[in-house]
């Protein structure tokens, strides 16, 4: 799983990591999160908006982001990548193929982070 997110000044942490995968942070999104597994099969995908995150207090923030991150991590073997983009408030996370699997991941971060709200036109079939 990979977590990324936008620093407070606007610039994106985890450049190095992108460099690394060859890529760059300023690439769209649907270039750097995974679309299918070794098989072929392909990934879930969905957002969490976080209303007002980024007009809080620093350690609000921080605090809010080391949550996110807990509970991604707690269900780890169910995502596949995760990204924060503070300037939008928005949670990327795309899962494993698997029945309710992103409804599954949605309840555990909203466990942690109760403010965070599902942004999905459907998620039945992920």
């Amino acid at each position: 799983m990979t977590i990324r997110q936008d620093s407070m000044d606007g610039t994106q942490s985890g450049a190095s990591l992108c460099r690394a995968r060859g890529l760059l942070p300023a690439e769209p999104l649907h270039r750097r999160a995974p679309r299918r597994d070794a098989s072929g099969r392909a990934y879930g995908d969905f957002m969490l908006l976080i209303p007002g995150l980024r007009a809080r207090p620093r350690h609000r923030i921080e605090a809010t982001l080391r949550e996110l991150e807990a509970s991604l991590a707690a269900i780890a073997d169910l995502v596949v990548f995760a990204e924060f983009n503070l300037r939008l408030n928005l949670l990327w996370v795309t899962v494993v193929p698997g029945p309710d699997v992103g409804l599954r991941v949605a309840a555990a971060v909203q466990a942690r982070v109760p403010e965070a709200k599902l942004v999905a036109a459907q998620l039945n079939h992920v």
